[in-house]
């Protein structure tokens, strides 16, 4: 076995690095004494997401010979592929890959491996995705190499596929049809308990492999989850039960109403039409962690994104590509985003220096009347209107208030970013990024992007509704910016 004896910090080997868990669990591991490497099909779609101290390696778990140099040395290897695909030969590309990844940790000397499944009993009739879960631990248990099995119930976080359809239906239907699968019981998990058990289990020495069942606080049904969400977002929400609603069914509403495809939707739902409750607790007395409730872990993720997108580079994302264009902006997630760019001859500093001087008494650059017209109705919805003005002319700080806007980020000469504090149903931005010059683009640019996180059905409808006077509104200011930007001193 790998152990390590020439004195190094044992090497860790993480699998599915480019899937949820696995991007996250690299980020935590990151900052621990052990030497990383991450094993991806496609590593360089991999390599700008990586801390450059993490070792970067092509394996494929269907293709046995590609294993050997990615396990090579390897003291702890993490297990968390799971593909979310279908078809009649599901089941066995899983089970072949597990088979093909134990034999070859095998024979490469690892000490153990850390699996993680899905949490549910071992009756005849289980989904084949979570059939499937349970081989594969089967498989890794019988490798030869001692494994250490997690078996976890629904994943709550931000980005995570259960949040993000909970979600979708809640901000998007005032009634819903909630049918049985709804109400069956699990026991969520918040991410960040859950990486606690992943890292923790690298301080279990275990010489045989072992298994041990892992949720949250709290035994509630996907309905349940829902109500918690629309309450923590604001939201009065109905909901019709009907007594039998087939996953396909179900999924094709899914695919319909959120974000996911409905061939993913029906995986999920079958995945939890049987109860996914911890019944071993033993858990509890091997590891220190003590996982939070669902109103608790539905708070920290609605924070985390709070969080994250506060230091979001919208323009990475619109860049790379990764987003879902529609007729009135772009998707970014559940966010709506208008976001344009324009080129400029003039320098870094002197756009900068035009955007920082926006609102108060020198206006917006575009349509001043209507920004006044949109304080008056902010004021009588009672919130704060157009008359708060701005602490100094010129220079904008953290903090600052501006007019109905606060500043939330400023980086002089590259980015000012601003969070709406007006009467909106939802949460909205504005941001100004200043590109300097390159060899290949010789000129400044300015990319102005609104973001918009909407509440609900109408916080849709008011992005929809007045998208076109969005769109007049900040091409002139975008124009505009550039004109003062470029006026002689």
């Amino acid at each position: 076995m790998n152990e390590n004896t020439d004195g190094q910090n044992p090497l860790i080997l993480v699998t599915g690095a480019s899937g949820y868990v696995g991007g996250r669990l690299l980020k935590h591991l990151s900052v621990l004494p052990y030497r990383l490497r991450a094993m991806a099909r496609n590593p360089e779609d991999l390599k700008s997401r990586l801390d450059s101290a993490v070792d970067l390696v092509q394996g494929d778990v269907l293709l046995p010979e590609s294993l050997s140099q990615a396990l090579e040395g390897v003291h702890t290897a993490y297990y968390l592929i799971h593909s979310m695909s279908s078809g009649e030969d599901f089941e066995k590309k899983e089970s072949d890959s597990a088979r093909n990844f134990g034999q070859a940790a095998k024979a490469a000397g690892v000490s153990q491996i850390i699996f993680l499944g899905g949490l549910s009993d071992d009756r005849a009739d289980l989904s084949p995705h979570m059939r499937s879960r349970h081989e594969t631990g089967r498989l890794l248990r019988e490798s030869g190499v001692p494994t250490l099995e997690f078996r976890a119930s629904i994943i709550l976080g931000a980005g995570s596929l259960s949040f993000e359809m909970i979600r979708a239906l809640i901000q998007r239907l005032p009634i819903m049809i909630t049918p049985k699968w709804t109400y069956v019981d699990a026991q969520p998990i918040y991410i960040d308990d859950l990486l606690r058990y992943l890292i923790e289990a690298l301080s279990i020495k275990f010489d045989a492999s072992c298994k041990y069942e892992i949720g949250g606080a709290d035994v509630v049904s996907y309905k349940d989850i829902m109500s918690t969400f629309a309450e923590a977002r604001g939201l009065k929400r109905r909901y019709l039960s009907v007594p039998v609603l087939s996953p396909h069914i179900s999924s094709l509403w899914l695919g319909l109403v959120t974000p996911l495809f409905a061939r993913i939707g029906r995986i999920l739902i079958e995945s939890v039409t049987h109860p996914s409750v911890v019944r071993d607790t033993k858990a509890k007395d091997v590891f220190k962690v003590e996982p939070c409730g669902v109103v608790s872990a539905v708070a920290q993720a609605l924070e985390e994104e709070e969080r994250g997108y506060a230091v979001t580079r919208w323009s990475d994302s619109l860049s790379a590509g990764n987003t879902y264009r529609t007729w009135a902006g772009v998707r970014f997630g559940t966010r709506l985003v208008d976001s344009r760019i324009s080129i400029s001859e003039a320098s870094v500093e002197d756009v900068f220096s035009a955007v920082d001087r926006i609102g108060g008494t020198h206006g917006w650059y575009f349509a001043n009347f209507l920004w006044g017209i949109r304080g008056v109705a902010d004021e009588l919805l009672g919130g704060v209107g157009m008359r708060r003005g701005r602490r100094d002319p010129e220079n904008l700080m953290v903090g600052d208030v501006l007019d109905c806007w606060r500043v939330e980020t400023v980086e002089p000469n590259k980015l000012l970013r601003l969070k709406a504090e007006m009467k909106l149903p939802g949460r909205a931005w504005l941001e100004f990024e200043v590109v300097a010059p390159t060899e290949n683009s010789p000129t400044t640019s300015l990319r102005q992007s609104a973001v918009f996180d909407p509440k609900g059905l109408s916080g849709l409808l008011y992005w929809y509704g007045i998208y076109p006077l969005h769109v007049m509104i900040f091409k002139g200011m975008l124009r505009n910016i550039l004109r003062f930007a470029e006026k002689p001193n």
